[in-house]
């Protein structure tokens, strides 16, 4: 549908999005052993790894050879797992260009724990749509959901630069692109879409996302906050100029008929 390449939005209460950065280079890094270590060791990753409902709800046993970590733990190791080099970059793309303002948002730590509980609801949509399903859910697509509908939440009018079909390269509203990428995710889902694609998972990351940002966020972060002329992000309690800002005198007389000299917004 879209391909995003960047947004217009800075970083407000953080120097450095490291958690973001973190998150990408360990991704990358569980890619590069996994894929070099042959197909043999992939697969065997993708057992011990992947979130498999089968067998996290008992009703299949996973071979003893691939067990290497308590079944429980692939709720989230799942999500650094991707089967394709383009598997990866287009879920690392969407978390460099919307993940560092959410991380800017939230604070590091709480945007981590963010990342990781998104990742858990978009495998346990997963395994409630498919509870017997032998098949090994893997990538970070359930966590990247929640990113961008945190930040749909966060910063809808922020200017962001798109691909459109892969073709067309567009500057716009973040809005536009994210609301069409979530009713994309839930239309393929009700509509049962590709197989391969795991839309109950975005639909768990989407929903958790949608929630957590409203309790995770920093004191004093608004939700659906407006945008300057620039595009950039303009807080409530910070002026679009820079530079000292000269008040207005009081009008002389009281304006809308009221007793406030102060001008409506």
């Amino acid at each position: 549908m879209f391909i995003p390449l960047y947004d217009t939005n800075r970083l407000r209460h953080i120097r450095l999005q490291y958690v973001t950065i973190g998150l990408i280079v360990i991704n990358a890094v569980v890619y590069l052993i996994t894929s070099l270590g042959g197909e043999n060791f992939t697969n065997a990753a993708v057992l011990g790894l992947g979130f498999i409902p089968s067998v996290v709800h008992d009703t299949a046993e996973l071979d003893p050879r691939f067990v290497v970590i308590p079944e429980s733990l692939s709720y989230f190791t799942y999500s650094f797992l991707h089967a394709d080099i383009f598997h990866l970059g287009g879920n690392m793309l969407f978390l460099w260009v919307f993940g560092d303002n959410v991380e800017d948002a939230l604070g590091h730590v709480r945007y981590l724990i963010f990342y990781l509980l998104c990742a858990i609801a978009g495998a346990a949509f997963q395994g409630l749509v498919g509870w017997d399903s032998q098949v090994p859910l893997i990538g970070a697509s359930g966590a990247i959901a929640g990113v961008v509908v945190a930040y749909l939440i966060l910063y809808p009018r922020v200017k962001v630069w798109v691909l459109a079909f892969a073709r067309i390269p567009l500057r716009i509203p973040a809005f536009i692109p994210l609301v069409l990428w979530v009713l994309f995710q839930v239309v393929m889902f009700v509509a049962g879409g590709e197989d391969q694609i795991s839309w109950a998972c975005h639909i768990g990351g989407i929903i958790a996302g949608a929630v957590l940002v409203l309790v995770l966020r920093s004191r004093g972060v608004p939700l659906f906050a407006p945008a300057d002329e620039d595009g950039a992000v303009t807080r409530p309690e910070q002026s679009p100029v820079s530079g000292p800002v000269t008040p207005e005198p009081p009008a002389a007389t009281p304006r809308w008929g009221r007793g406030n000299t102060s001008s409506p917004d």
